[in-house]
């Protein structure tokens, strides 16, 4: 039986900020949520069921907030269902969300994800003492700082390239309402001076902590069709894991990555994602992990992922552009943060990313990672129905 192809008909953000007073964390998901109905200009009556996702618990110390939150998504007497895949879980929702509609088990389902990262400290929540795990240094900066190391050794790529990924990014944050980070006066002096956190990534090069929800009503063909504007069609999607250490992982290029992207690839048709994408929106919560993820993603040769950006490739008025919206270096609710890089790379396709709009785009991959780089969650979305 052939699978039901998937639309995304609403998108829904909240503005993301360092903390939300204002709001508890029901009113913050249904803040997106009504936005990605109002979209789609459908109501709570439409939605068959709710796919929910967020980081650890002990990020805000709420204990399966999905059941609480239930009513406030308008879930009650509706399935609903959490995903947790660490940082790629907003992804992951999205694609669990997306088997649903696609194997015709709900028609209209509305998946969201979130974080308010506000309540509670997630650095301090992710360094752990010894012997209960390795030591991070200070959270997930200390983690991945010497898998950047590693990349500079193994390709050679000068020490200013993270600043140029950094500056690029925040910029773009500048062109979207949404985006946490509104650095008017950033410069690029200003990033590689930046005071050093994990060697060789620099306070200026790092995602911040935010609260924020991103939310979209995903659903099939015959819902297409009634949407009031274009919707964004899912080409492929999906998920990879594997351990955290194992006798010869690589973490500057994991292979969970590798075979996520050539899946969905695959699925989607893409052979040269170079030159048959338009633009990727990819989960860089460190800077330099841009270029070590054009390598992953099979957009750039083995140690040539620093050229790109070196190049300008990756600008938004690159050949390649990457991260349009700001991506996780200027925006980072944790559970939500895959999730915004699936919904902009939908809002590419259909036209409505505004001033971060990249011209002409047509195919938009949307990326997340998470863990200690282990676990992977991709989809690549068109502006027409996938071919059957």
């Amino acid at each position: 039986m052939p699978k039901e192809p998937v639309a995304v008909v609403g998108i829904g953000q909240t503005k993301h900020v360092a903390a939300r007073r204002d709001v508890s964390i029901a009113g913050l998901v249904r803040e997106a949520a009504v936005r990605a109905l109002a979209d789609a200009e459908l109501t709570w009556a439409d939605i068959d069921a709710v796919v929910i996702g967020k980081a650890p618990d002990f990020f805000e110390g709420v204990m399966m907030p999905e059941l609480y939150l239930a009513d406030a998504l308008g879930a009650v007497g509706k399935p609903m269902l959490r995903v947790h895949t660490a940082g790629s879980v907003g992804g992951s929702t999205a694609l669990v969300a997306a088997n649903l509609v696609a194997a015709g088990v709900h028609g209209t389902v509305l998946t969201l994800a979130f974080e308010k990262q506000s309540e509670s400290n997630a650095m301090w929540g992710l360094s752990l003492p010894v012997p209960f795990q390795q030591p991070l240094l200070a959270g997930a900066g200390g983690f991945f700082a010497p898998h950047v190391r590693a990349y500079m050794r193994r390709t050679g790529a000068p020490d200013t390239v993270g600043s140029l990924v950094a500056y690029k990014d925040r910029r773009n944050a500048l062109k979207n309402p949404y985006a946490h980070l509104h650095e008017h006066d950033l410069t690029l002096e200003k990033v590689q001076s930046s005071p050093m956190l994990w060697d060789p990534i620099r306070y200026s090069e790092t995602c911040p902590s935010s609260d924020g929800a991103c939310a979209m009503v995903l659903t099939n063909r015959a819902g297409a069709a009634r949407a009031p504007r274009p919707a964004a069609w899912v080409h492929g999607g999906a998920m990879r894991s594997e351990p955290t250490l194992f006798a010869g992982k690589d973490f500057v290029s994991p292979q969970a990555g590798r075979d996520c992207a050539a899946d969905v690839y695959r699925q989607a048709g893409i052979t040269d994602p170079r030159r048959e994408i338009d633009a990727v929106e990819m989960y860089v919560p460190f800077s330099w992990y841009e270029p070590m993820w054009l390598e992953n993603l099979g957009f750039a040769e083995e140690g040539e992922g620093w050229k790109l950006t070196e190049a300008g490739v990756t600008e938004l008025d690159g050949d390649l552009p990457v991260n349009p919206s700001g991506g996780v270096l200027s925006t980072n609710p944790i559970g939500a943060s895959g999730m915004i890089r699936f919904a902009e790379a939908a809002l590419q396709v259909r036209g409505e990313a505004g001033e971060h709009q990249v011209e002409g785009a047509r195919r938009a991959l949307g990326h997340a990672y998470g863990g200690g780089a282990q676990f992977f969650s991709m989809w690549l979305v068109g502006d027409t129905p996938p071919a059957t």
